[in-house]
């Protein structure tokens, strides 16, 4: 079932909440990369962005400008993407965008990831390589968020957690929350997701969490397109 001004209903037997919870993961994933790899700089939470831009404008050690500032860039012109590509495939199956989305996003992550194995994390060098990563991974995250928010599945945005964690903690007030659970499972995904992702990094390099990042957008995404409500069609 579908609604002209909300999108997809999600029903109970559409898988299409346990994707979100998988890309979420890979938001831990990729900010675990450019946060400890990359020289203080998100590229999947533009929140944190804002403020390390804030930092560095202060002139405060271990932050920089240039950085920041091509992260949010690359980010808006990834979510300008990912806006013509939904508005491209109105009324057309779900998993045909999505999968179309995904490959994107996949491909950004891994051709950062293969750039990757150049850096010298320590010495945050060749900076042309850091600020391709940078650049890379930004303009993925974008297509990513702003595809995510067409979809407007409640407490699922995979990159964002404030508003989440204040649905928890204000639900307390009254009546459990049916949306709890999945509220709880979004912040557990991208706890879990950085921390395998730094550990990743400071065990095996910089480029293993990214590449495992694009397998998860890609394999994830393949798996939903099986369920039959994936074929519905897409409607912003």
């Amino acid at each position: 079932m579908t609604s002209p001004t909300t999108g997809p209903t999600i029903t109970a037997k559409t898988s299409l909440p346990r994707l979100l919870l998988l890309l979420s993961a890979t938001t831990g994933l990729v900010d675990a990369a450019s946060v400890l790899g990359l020289g203080k700089v998100f590229t999947a939470n533009m929140t944190g962005n804002v403020v390390f831009l804030g930092f560095a404008a202060a002139g405060t050690p271990g932050f920089k400008v240039v950085p920041a500032v091509l992260a949010l860039l690359a980010f808006m012109v990834g979510a300008w993407g990912a806006g013509r590509l939904a508005r491209a495939h109105t009324d057309r199956p779900l998993r045909r965008w999505l999968i179309r989305a995904a490959v994107v996003e996949a491909g950004l992550l891994w051709v950062a990831a293969a750039i990757s194995t150049r850096i010298d994390v320590a010495a945050q060098a060749p900076e042309i390589a850091v600020l391709s990563v940078i650049a890379l991974t930004g303009f993925a995250m974008g297509l990513r968020n702003a595809t995510v928010r067409a979809l407007k599945v409640p407490d699922l945005t995979t990159t964002v957690l404030t508003l989440t964690i204040t649905g928890i903690a204000a639900d307390m007030a009254g009546r459990v929350s049916p949306n709890f659970a999945r509220r709880l499972a979004a912040v557990l995904s991208i706890f879990l997701g950085a921390a395998l992702g730094a550990a990743l990094l400071l065990r095996v390099g910089l480029a293993v969490p990214l590449a495992l990042a694009g397998a998860v957008v890609l394999g994830a995404t393949l798996l939903f397109a099986r369920d039959p409500g994936s074929a519905q069609p897409h409607r912003p």
